[in-house]
């Protein structure tokens, strides 16, 4: 039996900016809410995940209308 592809989008229901985070919990199966605490903290602490928070904004394409 063939396993489905999983696909990487940004989400278009569960965002607060671009929907990368929603995408990434969705991808990952995990709560949206600790993907985007882990951005604030790398924020906070390393400074680069805004760059790659903009990085992952125009690379990952948006979520199919269904």
């Amino acid at each position: 039996m063939e396993t489905p592809i999983k696909k990487l989008y940004r989400s278009r229901s569960d965002r607060r900016l671009a929907g990368v985070c929603g995408g990434l919990a969705a991808y990952f199966n995990i709560d949206p809410t600790l993907i985007r605490l882990l951005f604030v903290l790398g924020l906070i602490f390393v400074g680069g995940t805004l760059f790659a928070y903009i990085i992952l904004m125009i690379i990952i394409p948006e979520e199919p209308i269904t």
